[in-house]
């Protein structure tokens, strides 16, 4: 029986996360999201991707200074970021990116261990951001500030992107978008990371692979098509209008529904009220009052709920956010989760080797001479 788009189909185990659909459930190591949401770091959670357990004191400290201590980017990458096209995506930039990593690997040549693959973890996920927050500064003229050993990860990005250090409030919420954002079963860029780990290729290769297919706005992109409904609705008063009309031509909603959760994505309510009180702050509260209206109206005429990307996007713009690195914070929230995932499949790996349904002519076709070809 073919299963088109693999549903239903259960490709591999894991001990890293589960997306119970039914109930509205995302799970980290044994750990309810709702359980770590706004309780750990996002460095915290990368411990517990990697290692299966939340650190004590001493690993968080080490696994942090290991990964602040990688955040340098090679001379090589930094001049790709300086001479790229300024009109760039920059969900390209980060593909382009994390694969030239890999040509300044020493141990490119050596298998693809575990260990050796603990080793680029560390150095992709410290390196992720720094590439995105420096394309940014780069393709709008500005210096690229050096990379520094004392701030988060969340703090650090935008620190990198403005060019001076963020409030604690803009850190803590950035930090909590990446935690739940760090991992999420076997969706498709994570499925592509593994495919890719399984042919015993490298680190590089499988992130790369993964970013490529974040980028696709029915998986990562969604979030930036939200704030693009969002000003092209632009008032309040036109969303009822807009909602009709976009149903009516059978068009699809983004940041509405989801193809595994069949009930509220646990996500969105972090998202939703960090939002909330974003919006507030900042004197613009048209976008979440916008956001709720659609929200209620596509519960109430499709029972269809919000997910994790439509509240992300309010998120990120308030805190000042390009819309176009909404994609690429979300890779970089979800590049430790690849790893994670990239690092098990070596634990136990096996080529994915699906199959597929001939649906074409019968066989029997005969080869005419190209002259007697219609």
């Amino acid at each position: 029986m073919t299963s088109r788009g693999l549903e239903g189909v259960v490709a591999n185990t894991t001990r890293l996360s589960d997306v119970i659909g039914d109930k509205g459930q995302l799970i980290y190591c044994g750990y309810d999201i709702n359980e770590l949401a706004g309780k750990v770091s996002y460095e915290e959670v990368v411990y517990l991707l990697w290692n299966k357990k939340l650190p004590n004191r001493q690993e968080l400290e080490s696994c942090t200074n290991q990964l602040r201590g990688q955040r340098k980017l090679p001379v090589g990458v930094v001049d790709l970021i300086k001479n790229a096209p300024k009109n760039a995506l920059p969900m390209d930039m980060l593909r382009t990116a994390v694969s030239m990593l890999g040509l300044y690997d020493p141990n490119i040549r050596k298998e693809a261990t575990v260990e050796v693959g603990k080793n680029r973890a560390r150095s992709i996920t410290a390196k992720i951001g720094v590439i995105a927050a420096y394309f940014h500064r780069a393709r709008n003229g500005q210096p690229l500030p050096p990379v520094r050993e004392d701030l988060s990860e969340a703090a650090h990005f935008l620190y990198l992107m403005n060019g001076e250090e963020p409030t604690k409030e803009a850190a803590d919420t950035l930090d909590v978008a990446f935690v739940l954002h760090a991992d999420h079963g076997m969706n498709a860029s994570t499925f592509s990371a593994r495919v890719t780990i399984s042919t015993l290729s490298d680190m590089y290769s499988a992130i790369t692979s993964a970013i490529g297919t974040l980028k696709g706005p029915l998986h990562g992109g969604a979030n930036e098509e939200v704030i693009h409904m969002l000003e092209e609705i632009g008032d309040e008063n036109n969303v009822d209008a807009y909602i009709d009309k976009q149903l009516a031509q059978k068009k699809k909603i983004m940041g509405i529904g989801h193809r595994v959760y069949k009930t509220l994505d646990p996500r969105a309510p972090h998202l939703r009220a960090m939002a909330v009180k974003l919006s507030e702050k900042i004197g613009e509260p048209k976008w979440i009052r916008m956001s709720e209206r659609i929200a209620a109206l596509m519960k109430e005429k499709k029972n269809l709920n919000a997910n994790v990307d439509f509240y992300s996007a309010t998120v990120y713009h308030s805190l000042g956010i390009p819309t176009d690195l909404f994609t690429p914070i979300f890779a970089i929230a979800r590049c430790s989760g690849w790893c994670a995932h990239v690092l098990e499949q070596l634990e136990d790996n096996r080529l994915y080797r699906p199959l597929s349904e001939y649906v074409g002519e019968p066989v029997g076709k005969k080869v005419l001479p190209i002259d007697e070809r219609p």
